[in-house]
C-alpha cells in the first residue's frame, strides 16, 4: 500500500511540475474494430464499426503532455470457424470501460504525436452465430493494450487518429477450441476543451 501511495505521489508531483496547461472536456468518436484470432481452425472475419464516448484530461507544457481518458467503448468483430465443411461466422460485440493514458509531444503548437497503455474493463459481451444464437465464452474481465497515433488541436477542438492493439489475450478459446484472441481497432475521435 505504501509503494502505491508513493507512486501516486511521484506521478502527481511530476504532472504538477509540468502542468502549465490543464484541459478537461468531453470526447466522442468512432472505431473500426476486429478480433485477431490465432488458433487452428479459426480466422478473423470482417471488422465492425463501433463508438466511444467519455471525457479526457490533458496536462502538460508547451511541448510534452499527458492525457488520460475515461471512455465507454462499444466495439467488436467477427470470428470464423473453418473446421467444418462450411465456414461458421460468429459476431462478437464488446461493451468496455477503457482508460488510455496517452503520453505525447506537440509539434508546431497544433500537431501531436502520442502513444501509451490502455486498460480495458469488460462490462458486457455478446457472441452470436449466423442464426443469432448466443454462445458463452470465457472472456477476461480486463485486458491491457496500447494505443499510438497522431492528433490535431484546432482552437478548443482536439482530433485524434489512433491504432489500438491488445497486449494480452481476451480469451483462450472459442466454443471449446484453443485460440489466442486479441482486440484491435482504428480509432477516430473528437474532443472539446471546456477550459
Amino acid at each position: 500500500m505504501r509503494k502505491l501511495l508513493l507512486l501516486i505521489l511521484i506521478l502527481f508531483s511530476f504532472t504538477s511540475l509540468m502542468a502549465q496547461d490543464f484541459s478537461v472536456g468531453p470526447k466522442v468518436g468512432v472505431s473500426q474494430g476486429n478480433v485477431s484470432v490465432n488458433g487452428e481452425g479459426f480466422s478473423s472475419g470482417d471488422s465492425k464499426l463501433g463508438y466511444h464516448l467519455g471525457a479526457f484530461v490533458r496536462m502538460g507544457g508547451s511541448s510534452i503532455f499527458v492525457q488520460p481518458e475515461f471512455l465507454f467503448t462499444q466495439t467488436g468483430g467477427q470470428i470464423i470457424e473453418n473446421t467444418s465443411g462450411s465456414d461458421d461466422v460468429f459476431d462478437v460485440n464488446f461493451n468496455r470501460f477503457d482508460i488510455p493514458m496517452m503520453f505525447g509531444f506537440k509539434l508546431a503548437k497544433f500537431f501531436r504525436v502520442q502513444a501509451g497503455p490502455v486498460a480495458s474493463i469488460l462490462l458486457d459481451y455478446k457472441l452470436e452465430d449466423a442464426i443469432q444464437n448466443a454462445v458463452e465464452l470465457d472472456y477476461r474481465s480486463s485486458s491491457l493494450g496500447y494505443q499510438a497515433g497522431i492528433g490535431l488541436d484546432i482552437g478548443n477542438l482536439i482530433l485524434d487518429l489512433k491504432y489500438e492493439n491488445s497486449l494480452s489475450k481476451i480469451s483462450k478459446s472459442v466454443i471449446g477450441f484453443q485460440t489466442d484472441q486479441r482486440q484491435n481497432q482504428l480509432i477516430l475521435s473528437a474532443g472539446f476543451r471546456l477550459f
